[in-house]
């Protein structure tokens, strides 16, 4: 029975592992970069330059935090907030383990979806909000790719509740014991990761902030701590997506040996250095080709693997 402090100190250990694992994973992007692009990478500030983090909290704290006086103040306040809740709300959902996790909910993986989508917000309020053209235009393609890419995400989980028959993400983990959702669910796995990858809006599909074409895109105006918000809500979307991705597909925290805590922060560490190396080897498509790909061929397959799913599994229940 999870009880009302059980929930108060699963919470206060999320909120303290995101904001620990964020920070840390500036530092390994740094890193891993480095070694996959053949050069050095931080080495000055501290063993192995992990202090460079440190360096890098220290000068957005002190930072101006400018609010340019032709940008619609409350808005342009409110905006990096949304993307902030949004993704650690998303974390409330999360099976860490068997018994680890904030709350238990039936509907978990609609809450999931339900609270990404709001992300999109954070990114449209925040390009229209600061009164320039870049911004301007990096929320409008923000907003488009992350709605279009939404559409897919949730059909592409909507095999896996077919085979589970549940939106229960603790229960979708232990259905797992037997074989991995991956492997009946590969295309839905493919799917997924392309859409999760487009909804944090990560390298190679940083299309709303695309420095080459429009400065920043959508916080082309921020500094300081607003700044910091949006840069760490990336980070911790992708932990988010990659502990999602962990959770349903490749069994949570089901493995031998290890605790089932450690084997949950394995699969999640693997998936953030996949996002990295995409990220290190990947180039960036136009905006036209990655809107362009998603509806004329993951719209299609996604389709496809749901009906395919949903025959196999009234063939085989009777």
């Amino acid at each position: 029975m999870i009880t009302s402090a059980h929930t108060v100190l699963a919470a206060l250990g999320v909120l303290l592992g995101v904001f620990t694992i964020a920070p840390g994973l500036i530092w390994l992007e740094r890193r891993l970069l480095a070694v996959w692009q053949d050069r050095y990478g931080p080495n000055r500030v501290g063993p192995f330059g992990i202090l460079q983090v440190v360096a890098d909290m220290i000068k957005i704290f002190t930072k101006e935090d400018w609010v340019p006086p032709f940008a619609d103040k409350p808005v342009f306040i409110i905006a990096p907030t949304i993307i902030m809740l949004s993704t650690l709300m998303s974390f409330a959902v999360v099976p860490v383990g068997p018994n680890i996790g904030v709350i238990d909910m039936n509907i978990g993986l609609l809450f999931f979806l339900a609270m990404s989508s709001m992300g999109a917000y954070s990114v449209v309020l925040a390009g229209w909000a600061s009164n320039n053209k870049y911004s301007l235009l990096g929320g409008m393609r923000g907003a488009s790719q992350m709605i279009s890419y939404e559409v897919f995400m949730g059909l592409s989980l909507l095999g896996v509740v077919l085979m589970n028959g549940s939106f229960n993400l603790r229960e979708i983990v232990l259905a797992q014991e037997g074989m991995w959702n991956v492997i009946p669910q590969f295309f839905g796995f493919l799917i997924f990761l392309l859409a999760g990858l487009a909804e944090s809006h990560r390298l190679p599909l940083d299309v709303p902030e695309a420095e080459s074409e429009i400065i920043a895109g959508f916080h082309s105006e921020y500094s300081g701590m607003k700044f910091g918000m949006f840069f760490v809500g990336e980070y911790i979307g992708v932990t988010l997506v990659s502990a999602m991705i962990a959770t349903l597909f490749f069994g949570g925290w089901l493995g031998p040996w290890f605790p089932p805590i450690v084997w949950m922060l394995i699969k999640t560490f693997a998936f953030i250095c996949l996002f990295i190396l995409l990220r290190a080897s990947l180039p960036r498509p136009r905006y036209d080709q990655l809107l362009s790909y998603g509806w004329k061929v993951m719209l299609p397959l996604a389709i496809l693997n749901l009906m395919v799913t949903g025959a196999i599994v009234v063939a085989t229940t009777g």
